[in-house]
């Protein structure tokens, strides 16, 4: 398989044109919800996640492509971002808009604040905008301000910065105050802003935060990646998160690439082949990746984003160590992508999730606050800028 050939054509004949036709003119942003059937809600709520999502998709398929529309649908995203979603009043974006722009849940989340810096900072480096990078250092001040203890980083807030339940990112029965999916997302966002302004007090922070992960997050008995924590960052419950673990991989490579440190980057090398094998050994199985271990039930679902995710994590996988079996099977998941995840009705897109014999399940909807172009699309292109 060319899987570069064939990561062009997904981003270009069907992502792209899926997403360009769910651009809000009237309201701004874009459109927040399709059901299985293919039909829009243009009256729906407007996810903040979704929409920074959106606007880092576009402006690294301008940077990927450079054609002229898709740094014009990255400022339409940035627009109704910048004019709608930021709380000039306490600081930080909202978590859900109103479809034309208003106020539908003013929470403020973390996680949901390190995708807009990962969005602004990715906008600024395609279009050349200043004062886009000049929010991302501001919700990045905010986040250090606001979110920070005296170990790490708090996740759920109200609108005034008071602390609440993390519903948002608390799964399984559980109620975490921290979580290993917000400290990666922050690595990612703080990487892409460095990588921006060159800042040191970003460095410094994106230096913790990979001590964090290293020290408190990283099972290194078991090569995985912990997943939810109490406010100490003592891990509570028993789960797996194949789709993270992967995912992590590369991020924390490429946020090492970006910091430039050679014994960090040479150290988070050798933890993430570890935690690359251990995900090949533990969770790829029948061409695609299970979804998540929880206690000793496995979920074998297929779930798009983790199968995005894994492409992009065995590639890197024998990027950096050479060995073929993860190229081979990043194909693999490639084919499963092509033959089961994507659907083939004209103008869809990808299934949410199908079961483990790649029969669609219709629980997740083709667009939703979460389902976005954010994974596969960001698949294609790493896909594309990599010499392998």
């Amino acid at each position: 398989m060319d899987l570069k050939k064939e990561c062009k054509k997904e981003l270009t004949e069907r992502i792209l044109p899926f997403w360009n036709k769910l651009r809000d003119d009237e309201n701004g942003g874009f459109y927040g919800f399709m059901d299985n059937d293919l039909k829009v809600d243009k009256k729906a709520d407007k996810g903040v996640i979704l929409n920074s999502r959106i606007l880092w998709f576009y402006s690294t398929a301008y940077k990927t492509l450079g054609e002229d529309y898709l740094l014009d649908n990255a400022r339409h995203a940035y627009e109704f971002l910048r004019d709608k979603c930021v709380d000039r009043k306490n600081g930080g974006v909202y978590w859900l808009m109103t479809y034309d722009g208003g106020v539908s849940d003013g929470m403020k989340h973390t996680y949901n604040q390190a995708f807009a810096i990962y969005a602004l900072s990715a906008y600024y480096l395609a279009g050349g905008d200043k004062e886009a990078l000049d929010l991302a250092f501001e919700l990045f001040n905010t986040v250090e301000e606001k979110c920070t203890d005296d170990i790490a980083y708090m996740e759920a807030f109200s609108e005034d910065w008071k602390l609440i339940p993390n519903d948002a990112l608390s799964e399984n029965g559980l109620m975490a105050d921290k979580t290993m999916n917000t400290v990666l997302h922050l690595i990612e966002g703080y990487t892409v802003l460095l990588e921006a302004s060159g800042s040191e007090k970003v460095r410094n922070r994106l230096m913790f935060l990979l001590g964090i992960t290293k020290n408190k997050i990283f099972d290194s008995k078991n090569n995985k990646l912990l997943v939810f924590f109490d406010r100490e960052l003592n891990v509570i419950g028993d789960i797996h998160s194949y789709g993270h673990d992967i995912e992590a991989t590369w991020l924390i490579d490429r946020a090492c690439q970006v910091l430039g440190d050679k014994e960090t980057e040479a150290e988070w090398r050798a933890i993430n082949l570890r935690i690359s094998d251990n995900i090949y050994n533990i969770a790829y199985e029948n061409g695609a990746l299970n979804n998540e271990r929880e206690n000793d039930k496995i979920d074998k679902k297929r779930v798009w984003w983790v199968q995005a995710e894994t492409v992009v994590g065995f590639v890197n996988a024998y990027m950096q160590g050479g060995n073929k079996k993860y190229l081979e099977a990043a194909e693999k998941v490639m084919e499963w992508i092509e033959t089961y995840q994507t659907d083939s009705r004209e103008g869809s897109e990808w299934w949410g999730e199908v079961d483990y014999n790649g029969k669609p399940m219709q629980t997740v909807e083709m667009v939703n606050p979460w389902k976005c172009p954010y994974h596969n699309g960001r698949m294609c292109m790493e896909i594309l800028g990599r010499n392998f």
